[in-house]
């Protein structure tokens, strides 16, 4: 078995094909990858990856999020992953905290990480391709419910420069679930304030910097992203980060906002001044007075109230409606939107000369799917603190008191989520880990229920994620009898599977679905298992029990005979 040989080198030659890079083995504190002196010429440090792969589940809910940076690759060489390598290790942390998965259930026999071709070594920039060859391997390894690993697996498979940049989720032996992702090489990146953020993928901190950079300059700031992507956490960090921390920071929904009343309740309005005004209103500008007015969806202000807003940036002066002279007050406006706003523009629905001064300083915050290395800590956060409130934290720690007990929440559904779109983005994650919390606080484990069905894959993997590798084994088609897998009872499952020795592509033959969909019901059926769930003690006496009799492990344990035989070897048993 080979040695990480990068931890014992002085250093690693990359072959950008323009300039040679020379990176030495070291930790950089903010992305965590392996540059301890970087020299280039030609190329901007930013223009530089390597691959990494990142823990984004584990049954020790510590290990979720560290990481293991793979210059190897770059350079040309080959990665091997196995329970033993390579060392992982927390953000931030030294490397001698580094620490192999080293979770049981994966093989010491590693599966290997190896550059796609020869040209995709010599380049540093963005597009290298890696080669996941998986055959040589005990562990079973999923790609997107695709077995890869093993005698009867499809061949190695081509991972291009797209899916290492949306980032490719590995199932391990359905306990751990890594991501393949690339990562920015950088070694003079400033120290920044992690903003109570988490996570710490390359679109995060490249966020953080921006939010630290403009943070103390006297200009508004334009938040653009998806619905749900956390621009008001990025509003507050631009106030928690400027001389104006100790000031108000007041917080308006502009879509909330009555049209004929909006003038009044962003600038103020003297009593009498309208129907129903029966005393006065300070206004939401006069409220931040020296502080910060955080506007939301400032896509769907007014169309009438946006000129008096736009006066307001350019003078410092509101005007009460009602009132007499104009006050001067000092604010600091961020503004955010997921609106099309040079679209709103032309369409006339918002106007120009305002665009043009809020467009002058624009920060764009990241999608949940362009974090996909993130989405275990934040999955983790969002469970913990729901757990919390309902006194049941310790059910994502099981497993490190009592290892041989299953996963509260198993690493495939982890994957499963990981992979899909999340167009609500961190809205729609704490959302469903709310309602996860809620309803399996008190089971001993989450199933795979409808809602988390309705979670589907984003997109297919391959090189530029335009096609399935060649080596890859071709999607299977749906047969003309296709059925919904909610259609399928418990008892016609158990039949199917008995009728078929347990053995998943007939029996999901018969059965009239996808092979994907009938490793979903058997996750959600509590009399059924996969062989990655015996342990060590059930199975050696089952063994014993039997004489060694595979067919009869067969019919007790309901699982099939190769993946019985798997899991023997796995445990040495055999």
């Amino acid at each position: 078995m080979s040695r990480d040989r990068s931890r014992d080198e002085p250093g690693t030659s990359f072959d950008t094909g323009v300039v040679t890079t020379s990176v030495s083995v070291g930790l950089d504190p903010s992305l965590q990858t392996d540059t301890r002196a970087v020299s280039a010429s030609g190329h901007g440090l930013r223009d530089l990856w390597v691959p990494a792969l990142t823990v984004l589940w584990h049954s020790d809910p510590e290990r979720i999020g560290e990481r293991a940076g793979l210059p190897e690759l770059a350079s040309g060489r080959v990665v091997e992953l196995s329970r033993l390598e390579p060392l992982f290790r927390p953000p931030g942390a030294s490397p001698g905290r580094s620490l192999p998965l080293a979770d049981p259930h994966l093989s010491r026999t590693p599966l290997r990480l190896e550059p796609l071709d020869e040209r995709s070594v010599s380049r540093v920039t963005g597009d290298l391709g890696v080669r996941l060859d998986a055959t040589g391997t005990s562990t079973e390894v999923r790609l997107q419910d695709r077995v890869v690993s093993g005698p009867e697996s499809p061949g190695p498979v081509d991972l291009g420069p797209g899916d290492l940049d949306r980032g490719v989720v590995l199932l391990l032996a359905r306990r751990v679930a890594l991501v393949l992702h690339r990562l920015a090489v950088s070694s003079s990146t400033p120290e920044t304030p992690s903003f109570s953020m988490v996570g710490e993928s390359d679109a995060l901190h490249t966020l953080r910097r921006e939010l630290h950079r403009v943070a103390p300059l006297a200009v508004p700031v334009l938040l653009r992203g998806e619905t749900g992507t956390g621009k008001e956490l990025a509003a507050k960090a631009i106030h928690q980060a400027s001389p104006r921390r100790e000031r108000p920071f007041v917080v308006v929904n502009a879509a909330a906002i009555q049209p004929n009343l909006a003038a009044a309740e962003l600038f103020g309005a003297r009593r009498g001044a309208y129907t129903g005004a029966d005393q006065a209103r300070e206004g939401y500008f006069r409220q931040a007075d020296g502080g910060t007015l955080f506007l939301d969806e400032i896509g769907e202000l007014p169309a009438e109230v946006q000129p008096l807003l736009l006066r307001v940036l350019e003078t410092g002066e509101v005007q009460t409606v009602g009132g007499g002279a104009p006050e001067t007050v000092d604010v600091r406006l961020v503004a955010a939107t997921d609106l099309d706003l040079e679209k709103a523009v032309e369409a006339g629905d918002f106007r120009a000369p305002l665009y043009h001064r809020l467009s002058s300083t624009v920060v764009q915050v990241p999608s949940l799917a362009r974090r996909r290395e993130d989405f275990g800590r934040l999955l983790l956060y969002f469970l913990g603190r729901e757990l919390a409130e309902l006194g049941a934290e310790e059910v994502l720690s099981r497993t490190v008191a009592d290892p041989g007990a299953p996963p509260w929440l198993a690493a495939d559904l982890v994957a499963r989520l990981a992979e899909a779109a999340w167009p609500g983005n961190l809205r729609e994650l704490g959302n469903l880990a709310r309602r996860l919390a809620v309803t399996y606080h008190d089971q001993s484990r989450v199933v795979l229920d409808p809602e988390i069905r309705t979670y589907s894959r984003e997109v297919p993997i391959g090189p530029a994620a335009e096609e399935l590798p060649p080596t890859s084994a071709p999607p299977e088609k749906a047969p003309k009898s296709y059925r919904a897998p909610a259609d399928v009872g418990e008892e016609e499952l158990l039949e199917a599977l008995a009728d078929h020795r347990y053995r998943l592509k007939p029996a999901a033959k018969a059965l009239g679905i996808s092979r994907p969909s009938l490793y979903n019901l058997i996750a959600a059926s509590p009399r059924l298992r996969i062989a990655a769930e015996l342990e060590r003690d059930e199975l050696e006496a089952a063994w014993e029990r039997h004489d060694g009799s595979l067919e009869a492990l067969v019919d007790e344990l309901r699982i099939s005979a190769d993946a019985l035989r798997r899991r023997l070897k796995e445990l040495d048993i055999v």
